[in-house]
């Protein structure tokens, strides 16, 4: 009874001061909460270290002949990417519609028009990196569709919620994590938009393929759903500018030459997706989220 008082006002707490910083933000504008940033950087890399070390282990396996002062240059650009994204999330529900269409320069959103008229539904992928809370939202506005958002749900409920609610402030849908499969199959089949990040960690007993030279379980999600029902996958990676604008560009999966064998075409297909990611990631690696245990297992 005890821990369950303890967890919920924890909970509380956090919601309380999350709110804080948004009403906050609304007060200085986003530009002003942009720079406010490189100070929650500063703390949460020297003061309050979140997942500090497990940020440098993974630099070690992606990075190995990298400097030390390389490294640290990465991680401290990987804490402050974290930070500006973070306030920008908290600034959500003053953006208005123009806003948020305009805050992604997306450089071909027609392919996603083009591909959706073949009547397969569309797989959308991005990964933990610039602002990924960003690019669904601006892209479904840019090409006027709905997209329906696999999230994985947060631990604290009632940030989870509050998210969840900017999530769905214009057009978007949101699909739990846990009964995402079944949904999103019928969506596809309904020639709909699933979205989603394909950076996730896979299951212990799943497929494992090199990531960055060590081998990890994957997300084969999307290559499972894309073999079935035949849409496309697209990647479309939001990066941040010097000025903190975004640019993406979409990038159809290629699905061609693919092996007879079922298990194979989703190994094939799920190590394409992974040598994109490491492209992307290889580009621009402080923008992407280092936090995360991704060689767990």
């Amino acid at each position: 009874m005890s821990n369950k008082y303890q967890f919920g006002l924890k909970d509380r707490l956090e919601y309380i001061l999350f709110i804080s910083f948004s009403y906050l933000f609304r007060l200085t504008g986003l530009k002003t909460a942009r720079g406010f940033a490189y100070i929650l950087a500063l703390v949460f890399y020297y003061l309050i270290p979140i997942r500090k070390k497990t940020v440098f282990e993974n630099l070690e396996i992606a990075f190995p002949n990298l400097s030390a002062s390389e490294k640290k240059k990465i991680a401290f650009g990987n804490y402050l990417s974290f930070a500006i994204s973070l306030v920008e999330i908290l600034c959500l529900p003053w953006m208005d519609e123009n806003q948020m269409k305009s805050s992604v320069k997306v450089e071909n959103p027609e392919l996603i028009i083009e591909k959706n008229k073949l009547g397969n539904g569309v797989i959308l992928l991005s990964a933990h990196f610039g602002n990924w809370e960003y690019i669904a939202a601006s892209t479904s506005l840019q090409v006027n569709k709905k997209f329906y958002i696999i999230v994985k749900n947060q631990r604290n409920k009632l940030v989870n919620d509050w998210m969840n609610k900017m999530r769905t402030r214009w057009l978007n849908e949101v699909v739990p994590l846990g009964v995402s499969v079944r949904n999103i199959y019928s969506v596809l089949k309904n020639n709909g938009i699933a979205a989603m990040v394909a950076d996730q960690r896979g299951p212990e007993e799943g497929l494992k393929l090199e990531f960055f030279g060590k081998k990890t379980a994957v997300y084969t999600g999307p290559a499972v759903l894309s073999l079935k029902t035949g849409a496309p996958i697209i990647f479309g990676i939001p990066i941040r500018q010097k000025d903190y604008s975004y640019k993406a560009t979409l990038v159809e999966l290629d699905k061609s030459n693919l092996p007879e064998d079922e298990e194979d075409k989703v190994k094939v297909l799920t190590e394409r997706m992974v040598r994109y990611l490491e492209k992307i990631i290889s580009e621009h690696p402080e923008q992407w989220l280092w936090m995360h245990r991704r060689w767990k297992h």
